[in-house]
């Protein structure tokens, strides 16, 4: 306003409130910007400020007062844009202590009575309800205990605890009420070590330094010293001034505010929300990345792997009865099952007298059959197909539901908690962003964990860590380099606040964990974390770029204006110029960056969905498949026959159509996206292996329609094929998946 007011007078001839007015502008600048450098001062560096401030000052000195008014007017856009950039948000725990309990009840004799979680005492009796939360650690009195300890663990899967064995405070209640036998007050409990880890860990995060001020470190000195040395050899202190005004660092206060903001913006749109310009800054400088497991690289949900069946029975009728009964369960299991059984167009029935024992499994009629699906008692004397099916789970790291139909083992559903289709993408771009050390920190057991590590090439990993083991591998990788945490969980959350940068998958995680990160992934799609470094590191050269291009500019002003040649206001013009050229290139941060991911064509992503959908209803056939080839293993007689032919009816009339269409609608449809047919070859030449083993199957069928029966000698090659196209279509449909259907939103 006194700028333009000044003007105005400048134009009506007013020459005395003209300068009036600019003066007034320069004098309402000096006084924040003094206080600014006192306190970069007391913070122990002299920041950018420093020159503005003394080229305030020397306008004033030397009545340079329009130059003082533009430097102004400067400064002030500068400090505004970097509030916006770097307002940081404290990393508050509300969720943290929203989950804690406030009371207990305490059983004492007969009488339950509820108490302040304070006057709670080792040895004390407490009864907890279904769906509470555990007050303090204690050993479980009663029977038994089903509880959901995602909160310290991260992991879905439901853990039964049986009597004596010891309980963390913080997990849920989800099964039936139990006693707990206090083993710790409510200050020395595993909860309330989370919240203070958290605290502790937020107020050791330091302060980022603001490109500007890293840059002004040396760009100080230096434009003191030409304006001095202008002062002493030109005699003139209006030189001095002429060379701070046009040293006026306007392209660190405005250059590389508006790239980050631009760059904060630019995460926005793509669901990456960014706390602050420093949190931006530092992720562009990450060099580590830590990485949660669970709802991190897997989805975070129990998914059905397999379903085995007994040899009399079909597996899709296992699933069927499973999920039939299932219908009416809460556990995280049973939902995995009803949602794979209904991806798989099943037909479910209504079960009836259905009852559940939390942490067996439930029980029900399904069309007239008394059906079972939980846990069953280990028997010594199981057939062998359900051995070989707690073999598979044991190596496979999976959790089984066991079917029984009217007394009788029927069936097992393997369950799993599945990498995400984008995960190896996401970490094959955050290595070409220039992330080089990329480790997995989990609560997990190490099985599960060292399978998911070698899948994704990961650089190490570390299991069965508790919060505060995190915390201390966090701590130990930052002091090698700028270091990235990523998790989900109230677990994750001390880990996220000690963390350079913290990321949160906000869509599914807790709300602990995202509020004490620096990033929040608002989408279910851990991909966002590959856009989110490669747009943090374009953001921050194109500040570099700005910053170091727009002092550059100011350096051979300030040599004309040494020699006398440039009056203090033409200088603030110039400097105007060059601010303006900055903001423009610090503005390309706000552009797409094409390279990043492929563009796809709204034809392309709508193939994408169709072909994801295809992918899980011949899941079945996947399954028929392998169930054939285990029959022959132990036959060749018309059962194994007849498995076999049913396996080529499936393959014939519902598999082959697929592949076949990939072919010939969806890979072209990549192919301008992904770089031109050659990226989808290796697909295509897939497609040639199933087609080829699917042929040799079916002359198989052919020999052994004409001989009444498979021979003998057509049996290992059969099982040959028959396994090793089983192998090819689960390597080939992960391919695809990973590399093809992770491209659509």
């Amino acid at each position: 306003m006194a700028l333009v007011a000044g003007g105005i007078a400048r134009a009506a001839g007013a020459d005395g409130p003209a300068d009036l007015f600019w003066a007034i502008g320069t004098l309402v600048a000096v006084v924040p910007a003094v206080g600014w450098v006192l306190s970069a001062l007391r913070r122990g560096h002299a920041g950018v400020d420093v020159i503005a401030v003394l080229a305030l000052g020397g306008t004033l000195a030397v009545h340079e007062y329009l130059a003082g008014a533009l430097i102004a007017l400067m400064l002030a856009t500068g400090r505004t844009l970097e509030a916006a950039a770097q307002r940081r948000a404290s990393h508050d725990l509300r969720a943290l202590l929203e989950h804690a309990p406030r009371t207990a009840r305490r059983r004492t004799g007969s009488t339950i009575s509820t108490v302040p979680l304070a006057e709670v005492g080792v040895g004390d009796l407490l009864v907890v309800g279904p769906g509470e939360v555990v007050p303090v650690d204690g050993l479980v009195e009663s029977a038994a205990a089903v509880l959901d300890e995602s909160v310290l663990t991260g992991e879905s899967v439901q853990v039964e605890r049986a009597r004596g064995e010891p309980v963390r405070s913080g997990v849920v209640d989800a099964g039936g009420a139990f006693e707990l036998r206090a083993t710790a007050t409510e200050q020395n409990s595993t909860y309330a070590g989370i919240v203070r880890l958290a605290r502790q860990a937020g107020a050791e995060s330091a302060p980022v330094v603001r490109l500007a001020d890293r840059y002004a470190a040396w760009f100080l000195p230096l434009s003191l010293a030409v304006a001095g040395l202008a002062w002493l050899v030109g005699g003139s202190a209006v030189r001095a001034v002429a060379v701070l005004v046009v040293a006026t660092p306007c392209p660190l206060l405005l250059a590389a505010p508006v790239a980050i903001v631009s760059g904060l913006s630019r995460a926005s749109r793509l669901g990456v929300v960014i706390r602050d310009g420093g949190a931006l800054e530092n992720l562009g400088r990450a060099r580590t990345l830590l990485l949660d497991k669970t709802g991190t690289l897997t989805r975070g949900r129990p998914r059905v792997l397999d379903v085995i069946a007994a040899p009399e029975s079909r597996a899709a009728e296992v699933l069927r009865l499973a999920a039939s009964l299932d219908q009416f369960s809460p556990h995280v299991l049973a939902r995995a099952i009803v949602d794979t059984a209904r991806e798989r167009g099943l037909a479910l029935s209504v079960p009836t007298d259905v009852t559940e024992e939390p942490g067996r499994g439930a029980t029900g009629d399904v069309d007239g059959h008394r059906v079972s699906v939980g846990r069953t008692e280990a028997e010594a004397a199981r057939p062998g197909w359900a051995k070989a099916a707690d073999n598979r789970a044991l190596l496979d790291g999976a959790a089984v539901a066991w079917l029984t139909v009217d007394g009788r083992l029927t069936g097992a559903v393997l369950l799993r908690d599945p990498l995400r289709q984008d995960a190896p993408r996401t970490l094959r771009q955050l290595r070409t962003a220039g992330v080089d050390r990329l480790l997995m920190l989990t609560g997990d057991r190490a099985g599960p964990a060292h399978e998911v590590a070698a899948v994704l090439g990961l650089d190490g990993v570390r299991a069965e860590l508790s919060p505060a083991d995190k915390v201390a591998a966090v701590r130990e990788e930052r002091e090698r380099a700028v270091t990235v945490m990523v998790g989900d969980g109230v677990n994750d959350a001390p880990a996220l606040a000690a963390a350079d940068i913290g990321v949160a998958m906000g869509a599914r995680g807790s709300t602990a964990s995202s509020e004490a990160a620096d990033v929040v992934l608002t989408t279910d799609r851990v991909e966002r974390l590959a856009d989110a470094v490669t747009l943090a590191r374009r953001a921050r050269r194109i500040a570099v770029q700005s910053a170091l291009g727009g002092m550059l500019m100011s350096l051979a002003a300030m040599a004309v204006a040494a020699a006398g040649l440039l009056p203090p206001a033409v200088g603030a013009l110039l400097q105007e110029g060059i601010d303006v050229a900055v903001i423009l290139n610090a503005l390309r941060a706000l552009r797409i960056d094409r390279a990043a991911r492929p563009a796809l064509t709204p034809a392309a992503e709508a193939l994408i969905h169709r072909f994801a959908a295809e992918h899980d209803d011949l899941q079945d056939v996947l399954e028929a498949v392998r169930v054939a080839a285990d029959r022959l293993s132990g036959s060749s007689g018309p059962a194994a026959l007849a498995a076999v032919e049913e396996t080529h009816r499936l393959l014939t009339e519902r598999l082959l159509p697929h592949e076949y269409a990939e072919e010939q609608q969806l890979y072209p449809a990549l192919a301008p996206a992904l770089g031109g047919p050659e990226a989808t070859a290796t697909m295509s030449r897939a497609h040639t292996e199933i087609g080829r083993l699917s042929r040799r199957i079916a002359t198989h069928l052919q020999l052994a329609r004409a001989d009444g029966g498979l021979a003998p000698e057509q049996l290992d090659d059969l099982r040959s094929c028959l396994y090793g196209l089983n192998t090819v279509l689960r390597l080939h449909f992960t391919q695809e998946e990973e590399n093809y259907f992770s491209l659509a939103p």
